[in-house]
């Protein structure tokens, strides 16, 4: 029976990969029309108030089953997982492309691994190393050609995406290690529970609910984009994350963040941004460090690793 639930759960594990790709590459250019009508503050305050009330919804009474020894645990992964990172990125992508951003989203697995070292004494394999190194080089790649043709963009924005990713790459751990034993939807409606009266505060005085901003067409053209970052980008995405990292290793779920640059460079070339060779070629490498990072290891490794991460 374990063994078919582990084969199950092998395949599933590729299926929200492939999907969150997709929607979170999306997100990028979406969080760009976003800010046509809004500023980075409204524009992360609204896609949390907007996903919040769409997981009340669909899942309120799931909160239930978080005990409370868990809300402290709740709390913390609604931060650093969901919470600041909406701001940072719609700050960077005042400056910057909106597929460049997403490469340096692609930052999450080195740094999972690094403070999975550092503050869990989580233990990686030597492929999945090198699977992240290869896929880092390919980000690296995708950057230094991006600011090659956009050399009008401040890149000391750059830092912004840099720490939101950080912060993603603890919460991975957090909830790999803290809270493995309650269902996905719980975790998620919990966080977005923690968030709604902060967000919704926030975008009380940021002047969102002033005529200026209520009738402006740009500004109600981007809440629409912003709802639909909100429901699938962030609240029915961040159901499956929690579960993706559940089901599979904290390397394997970030790995999603390799995947993420290759959509988000296709919605930017439709859109007008620069994309050439070398960004395509960039890319294929990531796809070979994600490929390589999950490859098939042998048992005994996998005992060692899944005794380290719950522990």
């Amino acid at each position: 029976m374990q063994k078919r639930k582990a084969m199950q759960n092998s395949n599933l594990k590729w299926i929200y990969l492939i999907g969150l790709a997709l929607v979170w590459g999306t997100s990028f250019i979406l969080i760009k029309k976003g800010l046509v009508g809004l500023t980075p503050i409204q524009l992360g305050a609204l896609r949390t108030t907007f996903a919040a009330l769409f997981l009340f919804i669909i899942g309120f009474k799931s909160v239930f089953k978080i005990k409370k020894h868990h809300w402290k645990w709740i709390s913390i992964s609604a931060a650093i997982g969901t919470f600041f990172p909406a701001f940072l990125f719609a700050f960077a992508e005042l400056e910057i492309d909106s597929a460049i951003v997403s490469i340096l989203n692609s930052t999450v697995p080195i740094l999972s691994v690094i403070f999975g070292f550092l503050l869990f004494k989580t233990v990686s394999t030597d492929k999945q190393i090198t699977g992240v190194i290869i896929g880092l080089i390919g980000s690296i790649l995708l950057i230094v050609s991006g600011a090659t043709f956009n050399e009008g963009q401040n890149y000391w924005y750059a830092i912004l995406p840099l720490i939101a990713t950080s912060m993603y790459a603890i919460n991975v751990h957090v909830i790999k290690n803290y809270l493995h034993d309650i269902p996905a939807l719980s975790i998620t409606v919990g966080c977005f529970t923690v968030l709604f009266v902060p967000a919704l505060m926030v975008l009380v005085f940021s002047g969102f609910f002033s005529e200026e901003v209520l009738l402006d067409p740009a500004a109600q053209t981007s809440m629409w984009y912003i709802l639909i970052l909100a429901v699938i980008g962030t609240g029915i995405a961040k159901i499956l994350f929690n579960r993706l990292v559940q089901i599979s290793t904290p390397v394997f779920s970030t790995s999603v963040t390799y995947l993420i640059p290759v959509v988000a460079l296709i919605w930017g070339f439709l859109d007008g941004e620069n994309l050439n060779f070398w960004q395509l070629l960039s890319g294929l490498l990531i796809f070979v460090g994600v490929y390589y990072a999950n490859k098939k290891r042998k048992k005994k490794t996998d005992s060692v690793v899944t005794k380290s991460v719950l522990e």
